[in-house]
């Protein structure tokens, strides 16, 4: 008698509770662009430069570059708009992973590494290897090229050597 009277309190117990929706993994998170230009065989500047859809710019110079370290800036959230739209053809199906190649390319030229996070946290990142001569892989580079006009970060990003770096 007990364990059924226990059984009906707590079934009826259950019918009150509240149950809290999952918690958002992504709540709170901003989209954003980060691009990580990697080295070359000669003293190209290696950085990160991220943006996010609030238009909030941050640079990081790691070799050959006019500033080293972190910078921040704001550009604006068109400006994040105008570059999602050009990077738009490049970009992997979402949550993936793939590298926009080169029918023909110049050997020796840094690599580029473009991750999109969605406000959801979900990463699409595209690689590629800068200096192709023809086809999507050309396009590409002249978006690319264009990103630190765009970000306002041309000049920290400038290509500077300094004493005792060594290339690559």
């Amino acid at each position: 008698m007990r364990t059924t009277f226990a059984s009906v309190a707590l079934t009826a117990l259950g019918a009150c509770t509240v149950i809290a929706p999952a918690p958002n993994v992504g709540a709170g998170t901003r989209a954003s662009i980060a691009i990580s230009v990697g080295p070359c065989f000669g003293f190209c500047p290696v950085y990160d430069a991220k943006i996010t859809a609030d238009g909030a710019v941050s640079f990081g110079g790691i070799r050959h570059t006019a500033l080293l370290g972190k910078r921040e800036r704001r550009a604006g959230p068109r400006t994040y708009g105008a570059l999602d739209a050009d990077l738009a053809p490049f970009r992997p199906v979402d949550g993936a992973t793939a590298e926009i190649s080169c029918a023909a390319e110049i050997s020796d030229m840094p690599t580029y590494t473009i991750t999109w996070t969605g406000t959801d946290g979900q990463k699409t990142v595209a690689t590629h290897h800068a200096g192709c001569s023809e086809g999507a892989g050309r396009d590409f580079d002249i978006v690319l090229r264009g990103v630190p006009r765009r970000l306002g970060i041309e000049e920290w990003m400038k290509q500077t050597t300094w004493p005792g770096v060594s290339r690559g």
